[in-house]
């Protein structure tokens, strides 16, 4: 079985040159940029995983599940880390579909970021997993600057599961988005 993502991005004014950001495997060394995101319980609050506490923590975390993981990356500003996106890809029968999740740091938040960096991840998994057809988004109700995110790239909303999943204790409505890889996507 595997893992279903929430995803976790908001809203904040900081001009940023889209052409910077790049996606790229985690590596040890980005645990105190990692932090920063990770760290924030505004960051946090959509997620299924609960603030980090410590850079320890932080860093047994890359180390032990975002460097092994099949499709987890770093959404970076010039190199340094911002936030993440992962792609969790089914197997066996449910191997036609992945689930996908993302969060970037508070101070990064409404400009765009979010968009590029799934508009470049749904386009290289695609490629990356042959098999694949859906990536498929779970977003609590609430959270609609990430449900944008979603819209803005090509995901079509199917839905709210009511009552579906707790997320920090509570249970909470989930909308679900799906883009498969016969529609339009482009990493532009």
């Amino acid at each position: 079985m595997h893992q279903k993502h929430t995803t976790g991005c908001l809203h904040f004014n900081m001009a940023i040159n889209l052409s910077r950001i790049t996606l790229r495997p985690f590596k040890l060394t980005d645990v105190d940029d990692f932090m920063l995101m990770a760290g924030d319980d505004k960051v946090t609050c959509h997620t299924r995983w609960n603030t980090f506490v410590s850079r320890d923590q932080a860093l047994t975390f890359i180390r032990d599940v975002c460097m092994p993981h099949p499709w987890n990356r770093s959404i970076c500003i010039d190199d340094q880390t911002i936030g993440f996106i992962s792609v969790s890809p089914g197997s066996g029968d449910d191997r036609c579909r992945a689930d996908i999740g993302y969060a970037i740091a508070a101070k990064y938040w409404g400009q765009g970021i979010c968009t590029k960096a799934v508009k470049m991840a749904v386009s290289q998994v695609f490629k990356d997993f042959p098999d694949l057809i859906r990536i498929q988004a779970f977003v609590a109700a609430e959270n609609k600057a990430s449900q944008r995110v979603l819209e803005k790239v090509g995901f079509l909303r199917e839905g709210i599961l009511r009552k579906y999943s707790y997320v920090k204790g509570i249970v909470k409505d989930v909308a679900i988005f799906s883009l498969l890889s016969e529609d339009t996507h482009s990493p532009e």
